[in-house]
């Protein structure tokens, strides 16, 4: 009787440990990764060799499923010993200031996968990279403003902060190091942005690269010219954190993996 009652206090020891390991591996794969307010989708290295994660924002009317369904993008990360992390947008989009979506609180959203991404995969602020493309690249710029002291790094594609722009003072100073690529025959996000609905107004590229700049308290007097994947970029190496890199090619509105990759590897993300 002793040693069944030790063995069934035993039991009841370990079983809330039990439930606690199997639900923070319940998640990966086709399985998405469930938050408050929403979820995302993950994949890692095969080999076991992770040295942090690319979480990434999609565009207009996709989704985390559809974006893993990107493997160019996907298997460029992961080559870069990265896990890739495709946050769950709402119908298809994101809520930030002045853009078109009002459906969630986008912000307290992405804290939670990012917290998430920390308790259930180790993944702190010095290995979160955040990114995204069009809309969801908006959603990073956004996210970089608030809250860049929970990412090392920032990678986009064809997307900035929305009229009316943020002050400097609007964003935190701790800004992360970051990389842009931009296109100059980009007609759904140009370069100077457009009107999109009736009170909605995508904003300037430039503009928007010299407010995290001012708030980074960039140097541009120190600026140079770099080349990433044969594209002329404007570097700015003397911010507070790192480098603040602008790559304006000449195509359009495009995520391109040949483009992560030179964009990993300027911000130290080796293979």
């Amino acid at each position: 009787m002793k040693i069944c009652s030790l063995f069934l206090v035993l039991i009841c020891l370990l079983a809330p440990h039990a439930a606690s390991a199997s639900a923070l591996t319940a998640c990966g794969g086709s399985i998405p990764c469930a938050v408050e307010g929403g979820d995302y989708r993950i994949e890692l290295p095969a080999d076991g060799d992770v040295r942090g994660v690319y979480v990434f924002f999609h565009g207009f009317k996709s989704s985390a499923e559809l974006q893993m369904q990107q493997h160019y993008l996907v298997d460029a990360t992961l080559a870069h010993h990265l896990a890739y992390a495709a946050v769950d947008g709402l119908a298809g989009s994101w809520s930030f200031p002045n853009g078109p979506g009002k459906s969630r609180n986008d912000d307290a959203f992405v804290t939670n996968v990012l917290a998430d991404l920390r308790s259930r995969y180790g993944f702190t602020a010095d290995r979160t990279i955040i990114g995204g493309f069009s809309i969801g690249a908006s959603m990073a710029y956004y996210t970089a403003c608030r809250h860049g002291d929970l990412a090392a790094a920032m990678l986009t594609f064809s997307g900035v902060f929305w009229n009316p722009l943020p002050k400097p003072s609007d964003c935190i100073a701790n800004l992360p190091p970051m990389v842009h690529f931009h296109g100059t025959a980009d007609e759904t996000f140009p370069l100077s942005g457009r009107q999109v609905g009736p009170t909605s107004h995508q904003g300037d590229a430039y503009k928007s690269i010299a407010i995290l700049r001012e708030r980074a308290k960039c140097d541009t007097r120190q600026a140079k010219t770099i080349t990433l994947d044969g594209i002329a970029c404007d570097d700015v190496p003397s911010c507070i954190r790192g480098d603040s890199i602008l790559c304006i090619h000449n195509g359009g509105h495009e995520a391109r993996a040949d483009f992560l990759d030179a964009g990993l590897t300027a911000l130290g993300y080796a293979k």
